[in-house]
């Protein structure tokens, strides 16, 4: 499977899809980004359960302030719903399979529980 473009659009539907999706938020002038693209396309095709996108900060300049995305480019990963990774940089093709292998092993019912156990914690320190 190609690469999806991910616009303001169709951003949050893609986010709120069940499943494993990679965002990697580039631009045209950036040489890295140029260097990376090629590993990227090439893990969307091995890879067609998972959904990999792509944003053009310039372009979709809402999206990269949402983000706060200051460097790039930088990779995201939503699982089932919810950011579980986001860095910076560009990552050779091995970097990239064992990433993909990672958010593949996670355990999400403990991710949930983590994110339950912060958010309580959270709030008790607001009272």
């Amino acid at each position: 499977m190609a690469t999806k473009t991910l616009t303001t659009e169709n951003f949050q539907a893609a986010v709120d899809a069940e499943g494993i999706l990679f965002i990697d938020f580039w631009a045209a002038w950036c040489g890295p980004c140029r260097s990376f693209a090629p590993t990227y396309e090439k893990a969307a095709e091995t890879h067609p359960d998972i959904v990999f996108g792509k944003v053009d900060t310039e372009a979709e300049q809402q999206l990269a302030a949402q983000f706060q995305i200051t460097s790039i480019p930088t990779l995201m990963i939503f699982r089932d719903g919810i950011l579980v990774f986001a860095q910076p940089g560009a990552l050779p093709g091995p970097q990239l399979e064992q990433l993909i292998q990672s958010a593949r092993d996670l355990d999400m019912d403990d991710v949930r529980r983590q994110i339950a156990e912060q958010e309580s914690a959270n709030a008790d320190t607001a009272n």
